[in-house]
């Protein structure tokens, strides 16, 4: 569904004046491969290039260097810009930059009306992307009086009625509380479920990427982790080296580990912990 191979992206680096004073590598080379239906997850610290990554999938950004293939299009192509988009959707860090309508469902109808897609069919697909994010109750309402988890729903709902075979989300909880997270997560993963999507999730938040498939840790705009998410939290100091933390049950898993008990590395949810625990004697 999507690959990457020795993707490099640069910028030019300005003064104050707007001079060129040279040049910056924010993507250094990076390998990735991701087969249709995954769920994909891309861990870094700020500016470590996961967010750049993402908008070469949707072809926001082009390569400098390498090349990025969406569903068999080469995003270079400018002939392959309209397909490359319709292929790989993307919901934003805030839903307010997303969001345009006045109206719920004429916000999440607006997408499929600038594919083209028939009248009758467009409020067919507003009706199911409301329904499969839980909202169709809201799709009367302004999006101006809905809470930040709920305007990210709406976010998402709007990239489903486009019918993408990918969902990318560059960090879409970082601005919502604990609550709202878990909210939007749900709505992904029973998106996975219904739609058979596949999905990309960039975050900083470890919890967040416990369910994927595949994780990719990125430093200095390279891959430099990957695997199950067991395989990459069972690695915690290499991962605290890379200014990144891991899920609190990990943590506890390692301290108890530390102080003699017999647990596993890569321990991800509690009742794994839990588990393991009631079986010491």
């Amino acid at each position: 569904m999507i690959q990457t191979e020795k993707l490099v992206y640069e910028y030019d680096k300005r003064d104050e004046e707007g001079n060129v004073i040279g040049r910056s590598r924010a993507i250094d080379e990076v390998d990735i491969d991701v087969k249709e239906g995954q769920f994909i997850a891309i861990l870094g610290h700020n500016g470590s290039g996961k967010s750049t990554l993402a908008k070469h999938i949707n072809a926001i950004l082009t390569p400098t260097e390498g090349a990025v293939w969406v569903d068999g299009r080469n995003t270079k192509e400018p002939a392959e810009l309209w397909n490359v988009r319709q292929s790989a959707g993307m919901v934003f860090q805030n839903p307010d930059n997303q969001i345009i309508g006045t109206v719920v469902e004429e916000d999440v109808g607006f997408g499929p009306e600038n594919l083209g897609v028939p009248t009758d069919e467009i409020w067919q697909r507003v009706e199911e992307s409301l329904k499969a994010v839980g909202m169709l109750s809201f799709r009367h309402h302004s999006p101006n009086k809905l809470s930040g988890g709920q305007k990210q729903r709406v976010a998402i709902a709007g990239v489903v009625a486009m019918e993408p075979k990918c969902i990318v989300l560059d960090e879409p909880t970082a601005m919502l509380d604990p609550e709202g997270r878990k909210e939007v997560l749900k709505t992904v993963q029973r998106l996975r479920e219904k739609k058979k999507v596949t999905v990309i999730l960039i975050t900083h938040y470890m919890e967040e990427v416990i369910d994927a498939d595949k994780v990719y840790v990125m430093d200095h705009g390279r891959v430099v982790m990957e695997g199950t998410p067991r395989e990459v939290f069972s690695r915690s100091d290499e991962l605290k080296s890379y200014r990144l933390d891991v899920p609190q049950t990990t943590i506890l898993a390692d301290e108890l580990r530390a102080r003699g008990l017999d647990i596993p590395k890569g321990i991800l949810r509690r009742e794994e912990l839990v588990g393991y625990l009631c079986q010491l004697k």
